[in-house]
């Protein structure tokens, strides 16, 4: 686990400058005086979490809960995995969720004993100056995940010093990019984890509708077409790939919030390729869809599996 920076509409957000006379802002970010203006009422975005009692959104709760209660799911991929994890985003458009923050030591300076001199190196150190930072994760692929929590009792549990932010999940996915986070993952260390894919997360971000790659037809023509300029390969079929699933605490498997690889593509070679002509093939079939745009944008991750 590591902290960042944070992103500076968060820094703004838990800035505390002494600017006034009585020890308080004076102003806001853009200089605009707070005196004399009315903050009250619903629509005032400052205010949107006035009345949060720290519990996890109902809908959201319902969404993940639907995971376990999905079609049946096995070790491997799922035939029909149904919209679980569309309605997880779904419900995360809408939701609150908390952002955790730590102090983070940014500057240290050596204790001075009562006659002004140093203490020997090694001995005391002070603490000069912290930061407050992001918290992030290493998902097993290396990428950087920033952790978000559907409450502040799951956030307490996983990380009790850490200072709960309340933002909207869109904004989360903002501060994820801005950290160079792909992925979220929501509650981690509770009863189950969902991992937020980065194609998901980018949508989030931008407030537009999410498909899954593994329920997304017009990713299906796109492979088609890209394999159709290649002689050696007879066909080629998406479904979704083990890296869907998730596990529960209790060792239940739930149909959606996995880590990855979320898509499959079944490839059927003509037969009596040579070894190296098989790696030629899957290896110029690999390249064309890195270089096509949307398939980039709507796949995380692939495993390539050849057909008999």
């Amino acid at each position: 686990m590591t902290a960042r920076r944070l992103p500076a509409h968060i820094a703004a957000a838990l800035a505390g400058r002494q600017d006034g006379p009585d020890g308080g802002n004076t102003a806001d970010s853009a200089g605009r005086p707070w005196a004399g203006r009315d903050l009250s009422g619903p629509d005032n975005p400052l205010h949107a979490f006035d009345d949060d009692d720290g519990s996890a959104d109902p809908g959201l709760v319902a969404a993940v809960a639907g995971l376990l209660g999905g079609p049946a799911a096995t070790e491997g991929p799922v035939d029909q995995p149904g919209p679980g994890e569309r309605r997880v985003l779904a419900a995360l458009a809408t939701a609150r969720v908390f952002i955790p923050i730590v102090a983070q030591l940014t500057v240290t300076g050596e204790a001075e004993n009562a006659a002004g001199s140093a203490v020997p190196q090694g001995a005391l150190h002070s603490d000069k100056e912290a930061d407050m930072a992001l918290v992030t994760l290493t998902a097993p692929d290396g990428r950087k995940a920033l952790p978000v929590f559907s409450s502040t009792g799951a956030l307490e549990r996983w990380h009790p010093e850490a200072r709960p932010v309340a933002a909207y999940a869109s904004r989360a996915a903002l501060a994820a990019a801005a950290d160079g986070a792909e992925l979220l993952v929501l509650d981690p260390g509770a009863a189950l984890t969902v991992v937020v894919r980065r194609p998901a997360v980018w949508a989030l971000a931008q407030q537009v509708a999410w498909t899954p790659s593994y329920e997304d037809p017009a990713l299906v023509t796109l492979v088609e077409t890209a394999a159709a300029g290649q002689e050696e390969i007879l066909s080629v079929a998406l479904r979704p790939a083990a890296g869907v699933l998730s596990r529960a605490a209790d060792g239940s498997i739930a149909s959606g919030g996995g880590p990855g690889p979320e898509l499959r593509m079944d490839v059927r070679l003509r037969p009596g390729l040579p070894a190296e002509g098989v790696r030629e093939a899957v290896t110029a079939l690999r390249s064309t869809l890195l270089g096509l745009p949307d398939f980039v944008e709507r796949v995380d991750s692939l495993d390539i599996k050849l057909m008999g």
